[in-house]
């Protein structure tokens, strides 16, 4: 056995990174906009004003992906596009642009699968204290509500969050993403915990709204590869390990509560005296059902920890390359919480520019993808339920602090013209999907 037959093969984006149209149709500042504002917080000194103006731009775009047969098209939606004030009244320009997305992708028969949360809150909320206000959980779930009425007769997969321990790790350890804070352990763990209920509520909409729909969240993990000397079972209990200063990284952290109802127990234990008040209300809410967990997976670890061996593959962007990290990311997860994974991203940065022959050639991308796509068979081989592979990214966009150096895409984004243009691995990744993966 190999990938089942239902296998959904796409590529994915998020909002910010591709939309631009900033402040069109009634959007209003994410937290993004305005950190992209603040002189030094992005390398190339660019912002998210245009990007690839997806916007629009969306009807060739779909056009485009259904070109190169992709099955699957994960984006993300805007919040502050579809609630300006963060909550209250809906921008039904906004709602209606994501809605004309959906219609797009389901004309040429692409599955949607929508991230409510790829990042960019509106900045009004961040004013009202963003992750430490308790009640930005209730935002969440109106938010959610709002974009699942629109179109949850025709979107039928959700994620709720893409991938909080960057996002509060970035954004609230190192400040090198927005909204550029650094918070101690207490504020961390109130945070995290806000997160959880948000999730928590959002399901709930979703189930309601939306009954037939199937909903998980996305985790950015680096799973532990056995070598050497380490057995398998040893690099699950260092991967799954928990414990501060270090536990935002923790993907026991994460899936933990929502799986199995309960904080990582050596966490709580060191952090007894600033964990925040959990009820028993919070926990059924947070472990609420979910159909599935979304892997985010670049790099990985050696089991010796942040030894990097001499002479290390990596990529333009400066990350180590593992050809067994979807492998283990898989086997592992699957031996942990037993529910279906989608890799929700995965992709390579290079040094890609359009040819003298008007073509982009990218041999190290298909390189890295066929090495990692070959650990990926090896997992669905030996019986984990993987569902489906999402590649980061559909196209050349806007990295977060890095701007617009790193190009991540399948397809090439002139930012200048906007002309796209699909690199040799969009092609070979068109036949990986036409054989269902049998080339590989």
């Amino acid at each position: 056995m190999s990938f089942r037959k239902d296998f959904l093969w796409g590529a994915a984006t998020a909002s910010f990174q591709i939309e631009g149209a900033w402040n069109e149709d009634g959007k209003s500042p994410s937290i993004w906009d305005v950190f992209c504002e603040e002189p030094g917080r992005i390398e190339d000194g660019s912002d998210g004003k245009i990007a690839c103006d997806h916007y629009h731009h969306y009807k060739e775009d779909v056009k485009l992906m259904a070109e190169l047969g992709l099955k699957a098209y994960r984006f993300s939606i805007a919040w502050p596009r579809v609630i300006p004030d963060g909550c209250g009244a809906v921008n039904e320009k906004g709602l209606e642009f994501y809605s004309n997305l959906v219609d797009e992708l389901l004309k040429y028969n692409i599955t949607p699968f929508v991230t409510l949360y790829h990042w960019d809150l509106p900045y009004v909320l961040q004013s009202k204290g963003g992750w430490l206000n308790p009640e930005i959980s209730d935002w969440f779930e109106e938010y959610t509500r709002a974009v699942v009425a629109k179109f949850g007769d025709r979107v039928k997969n959700y994620i709720t969050f893409n991938e909080p321990s960057v996002f509060l790790g970035c954004g609230h350890i190192s400040a090198s993403h927005a909204p550029g804070f650094k918070y101690g352990t207490r504020e961390l763990l109130l945070a995290g915990h806000n997160v959880h209920v948000a999730h928590g509520k959002a399901v709930r909409a979703i189930r309601e709204l939306a009954p037939d729909a199937k909903v998980g969240i996305t985790l950015a993990t680096m799973p532990r590869i056995p070598n050497g000397d380490m057995d398998a079972a040893t690099a699950y209990d260092i991967y799954f390990s928990c414990h501060k200063p270090y536990f935002i990284w923790s993907d026991s952290y994460w899936a933990d509560p929502i799986v199995f109802g309960k904080y990582p127990e050596d966490l709580v234990n060191e952090c007894k005296d600033i964990f925040p008040k959990v009820t028993d209300e919070d926990m059924k809410l947070i472990s609420q059902k979910i159909d599935f967990i979304g892997e985010n997976i670049y790099q990985g670890r050696y089991e010796d920890g942040y030894n990097r061996p001499r002479g290390t593959p990596h990529t333009e962007i400066g990350w180590d390359t593992y050809d067994r990290a979807l492998e283990w990311g898989v086997k592992h997860f699957t031996k942990r919480f037993g529910l279906p994974i989608y890799i929700t991203e995965n992709g390579i940065s290079c040094h890609d520019w359009e040819s003298l022959d008007g073509k982009v050639h990218d041999p190290n991308r298909i390189d890295f993808l066929h090495r990692y796509l070959r650990g990926l068979k090896a997992a669905a081989e030996d019986g984990c339920d993987v569902r489906g592979y999402f590649q980061w990214s559909f196209m050349d966009n806007f990295e977060w602090a890095k701007g617009y150096n790193p190009r991540f895409g399948m397809v090439f984004c002139d930012y200048n013209t906007l002309k796209r243009i699909p690199k040799d691995s969009a092609y070979w990744y068109k036949e990986v999907i036409e054989t269902n993966g049998e080339n590989l």
